[in-house]
């Protein structure tokens, strides 16, 4: 049965000289608190510009409060994150924020498994979907949060965008991660950024990530557990 596996275009993509991934031999470890900090996507004033750019572009709504909220979930603008074997959410984060455009979703599901397939490890959501009442009391406690009106408001107001767990990665894993988000932003499917103060890739997905994803077909091969990438799927030729 043909599967949607888009990690391998990252890793056909990193098969190449440009994007060769060095192999560490050393032991993992889960947490890395001492970290050098240099990061591949920093955060900017021009990356806020872009997102919101796109939130326009797609006539997103900001969402302002629960109201809204609870009326995008019920005409399935927003859809729920669903916990799976490849990805968990922070127990922290409130259910009733649990939710994305759907695109944003797929995307999350498609990395997710990817990741899972390379490292056997989940992904953690750590935020999705706010509303401008949500942002406004988040600034009041963060300085460094965007603001909540404005070219350069918080994408997540659109709930286009997901923050996901940076902190305890391994070095190959922040790597595997930035190169996928790379080729990913390459081709226009998302606007990232690597935030140091949660520790987390800030990932707004473009609305046209869903076109874009139905032209891609996967044939899973081999062995799921098989370490190497090229032994797990291969790309299929045309579209769906």
């Amino acid at each position: 049965m043909v599967r949607l596996q888009l990690g391998i275009l990252l890793l056909v993509a990193m098969s190449c000289p440009a994007f060769a991934v060095r192999t560490v031999h050393h032991a993992h470890h889960r947490h890395l608190r001492w970290t050098r900090w240099n990061p591949m996507f920093r955060p900017s004033h021009e990356s806020l510009l872009i997102q919101n750019a796109e939130i326009n572009r797609l006539e997103l709504p900001r969402i302002q409060d629960e109201t809204e909220l609870e009326a995008l979930k019920a005409d399935g603008s927003l859809l729920p994150i669903v916990p799976s074997e490849s990805l968990r959410i922070e127990p922290s984060l409130d259910p009733s924020r649990r939710y994305c455009r759907p695109w944003t979703r797929d995307f999350v599901q498609d990395l997710s498994q990817a990741y899972y397939n390379r490292f056997h490890q989940q992904i953690q959501v750590n935020s999705a979907v706010r509303t401008v009442k949500v942002q406004k009391k988040l600034r009041r406690h963060n300085r460094n949060a965007a603001p909540y009106e404005g070219d350069t408001a918080s994408s997540h107001l659109a709930g286009v965008t997901v923050d996901l767990q940076r902190r305890g990665m391994t070095k190959d894993e922040i790597r595997w991660m930035e190169h996928y988000l790379f080729y990913m932003k390459a081709v226009g499917l998302v606007e990232p950024e690597e935030e140091r103060r949660h520790w987390c890739f800030h990932i707004m997905v473009s609305g046209n990530y869903t076109e874009w994803r139905q032209t891609q077909t996967i044939v899973p091969l081999g062995h799921p557990d098989t370490d190497a990438p090229d032994n797990q799927m291969a790309m299929g030729s045309g579209t769906k």
